[in-house]
């Protein structure tokens, strides 16, 4: 299916009747197995690529439905520059395309987009692609879709620590001064809620270097399917069991009755 004839709702496809809409605040994805997804088609692995762009752009669509106010992706990490040269040419050239493509479809959805990642090695063209969403989004009111491009977290978690070091060294900051909230102020869009639900698709389970200061607390699901697999069905069956976690935070609960 053409991610051109996904609109936001389809009546058709129905929530679990007792997930609460808006109920889940910021879901972050780890869209993997794109080129498993491929090679068990028996196509090249930028075939998967191709065909994740509908899973992302009804995952969108769900989580409008849902509610969900923030949904970061990874879309490609500082690691994945040791790919072969031709596909990071590959998901460069369509990392750009599809920003250029899909602006105005999540323009007209309501969405905000925003770019989470370091510069350097970025290519310039899709930077551009970046800007540009986000310039043309930036009053969007609804759902904020963050796209992590040359992003990883322990990068992200290096830049802050030399942000706040050149605050120290100017005299701006005292190192007793610095605390958890002075580093979380320093991360690349420090304005957003940690995550509350991290889901990586294709049944691997690892961060992979993803959000690891914001997912401090997140529930995580591992889910079986490929990336290109996943919609906005699959989002709403993950949002529906999160739902049913106890979240505690480093508390606990005594669940022995107190007249025993």
């Amino acid at each position: 299916m053409n991610p051109e004839t996904i609109p936001p709702f389809q009546s058709s496809l129905k929530m679990p009747a007792q997930f609460k809409t808006g109920s889940v605040e910021h879901v972050a994805i780890i869209m993997d197995g794109n080129g498993r997804w491929a090679n068990q088609q028996g196509l090249p692995r930028v075939a998967g690529h191709q065909a994740g762009e509908y899973a992302l752009m009804d995952t969108i669509a769900g989580a409008i439905e849902a509610g969900v106010k923030v949904l970061s992706v990874y879309a490609f990490s500082t690691e994945n520059w040791r790919r072969s040269p031709s596909e990071v040419r590959f998901l460069m050239g369509y990392s750009r395309n599809v920003l250029r493509a899909r602006r105005d479809q999540l323009d007209e959805w309501n969405v905000r987009v925003r770019w989470s990642g370091r510069k350097p090695r970025l290519w310039k063209s899709v930077l551009k692609e970046l800007m540009a969403a986000e310039e043309q989004t930036k009053d969007n009111t609804g759902l904020t879709l963050v796209m992590n491009l040359n992003y990883g977290g322990r990068a992200e978690l290096a830049d802050a620590t030399r942000l706040i070091a050149e605050r120290v060294a100017r005299g701006e900051l005292k190192p007793e001064g610095i605390t958890e909230d002075t580093l979380a102020r320093s991360l690349y869009l420090p304005d957003l809620p940690d995550v509350d639900l991290l889901v990586r698709t294709s049944g691997e389970q690892r961060l992979s270097n993803y959000l690891l200061w914001q997912c401090a607390y997140a529930e995580m699901m591992f889910v079986p399917e490929a990336w290109p697999d996943f919609g906005r069905q699959s989002l709403w069956r993950v949002l529906d069991e999160f739902t049913h976690r106890e979240r505690r935070f480093g508390g606990a609960v005594d669940r022995v009755e107190e007249n025993q």
